[in-house]
């Protein structure tokens, strides 16, 4: 019960600072042109704040201090990287940085958490059906690896309202409730802070009813932040001596970004174009065009991935090889791959799965939200 009542309390502190935090930043907005214009692929209606990673980083760090009082190492690797990220992200909102020097500071980032925070992959377990206890020389190459994708994964899945933000609320969601599970006390007290930074977040962002357009997007640097942020409490998840969830719980976390990217990289790869090359390939673009609105293939795909954690966290308790669970990751990217290999192929999937027939209910007020 005390537990509940901390997560609670710590929920809404993150979630009034984040608020409060959005109305107050407007104005800075406005003086230094903090805003996302319409231009190219860029089809909202209007220029719309991208303080949205400001404040969700604000709103945290606050509620953190207010609540926990830190004094962890892991507390100061990863708010000095967060705002390194973030201090990137409005940069590169501004001036559209090339991507080689976005990811030269993604690698500086994941040294300062690995350095400064003491948070790295030591063990993959048996994730391989190697057991695979120490990592040992490669155990930092691989947090970096494993932090700069997580990072790029959730900054491509933000193109719609409310997507990136539903997707990481559904995945901490989840490491709040394998933590409570495992008994991991620093994860139990950190995520619910990140959900109400979220929730926040979302509260703006989401088109609900009376709100037909985003008020705020996160923009890079929020991408950036909560991308860390999930790696971060992963690898604290999984890496703790006591009580390790299995690093094969992980992919199945944040499902559709991940897969997203991994597909559409290997993609451009074969097209002999640039990996970060910016298209209209991603999940959420084919949903858009095969009928779905922004905020139904939001809260579609968060279900998917909530859905896929929860499997995912049943088979391990049903004790099934952890190396099972790495291979239908892989299935299911070589599905969606070969869905996508044809464009008309996976519009056509979700027109039928937009019909009305469809298995899910029409939300409630569905055309002032889809619109």
């Amino acid at each position: 019960m005390l537990q509940l009542m901390m997560a609670t309390a710590s929920v809404t502190v993150a979630f009034v600072l984040t608020l409060a935090g959005q109305w107050m930043l407007t104005p800075l907005a406005r003086r230094f042109d903090l805003f996302d214009h319409p231009a190219g692929r860029k089809d909202h209606a209007c220029p719309t704040p991208t303080t949205g990673g400001i404040v969700m980083l604000m709103g945290a760090l606050l509620a953190e201090i207010a609540m926990r009082g830190d004094s962890d190492p892991s507390f100061y690797g990863f708010y000095l990287a967060a705002i390194i990220l973030t201090v990137l992200g409005v940069l590169d909102d501004k001036l559209d940085l090339p991507w080689p020097l976005r990811i030269a500071v993604e690698v500086v980032v994941a040294l300062v958490v690995i350095y400064v925070g003491g948070i790295r992959v030591h063990q993959l377990g048996d994730a391989f059906g190697l057991n695979i206890s120490s990592l040992g020389i490669l155990s930092v190459p691989f947090t970096v690896c494993a932090i700069v994708g997580t990072i790029n994964a959730i900054n491509m899945i933000d193109g719609s309202d409310g997507m990136a933000g539903l997707l990481v609320l559904s995945a901490l969601v989840m490491l709040e409730a394998a933590a409570l599970y495992a008994g991991n006390d620093l994860i139990q007290e950190r995520a619910p802070i990140l959900i109400g930074a979220v929730m926040g977040f979302l509260f703006h962002n989401l088109r609900l009813p009376g709100q037909r357009c985003s008020r705020v997007f996160m923009g890079n640097a929020g991408s950036a932040f909560l991308g860390l942020a999930i790696a971060c409490c992963a690898f604290h998840l999984t890496q703790t001596p006591t009580h390790p969830v299995s690093p094969a719980l992980g992919l199945w976390l944040v499902p559709v970004p991940i897969m997203d990217c991994l597909v559409l990289m290997v993609s451009r790869i074969r097209k002999r174009r640039s990996p970060f090359a910016a298209d209209h390939d991603h999940i959420h673009h084919l949903m858009l065009e095969g009928g779905f609105g922004p905020t139904r293939a939001a809260c579609v795909l968060a279900l998917l991935s909530s859905v896929c954690g929860l499997i995912a966290g049943v088979t391990m308790r049903a004790h099934v090889p952890h190396p099972v669970l790495l291979v239908a990751f892989v299935c299911l990217c070589a599905l969606w791959y070969w869905m996508t290999s044809r464009r008309s192929r996976a519009i056509r999937f979700f027109q039928w799965l937009r019909a009305d027939h469809a298995w899910w209910p029409a939300p409630i007020s569905a055309r002032e939200l889809d619109t």
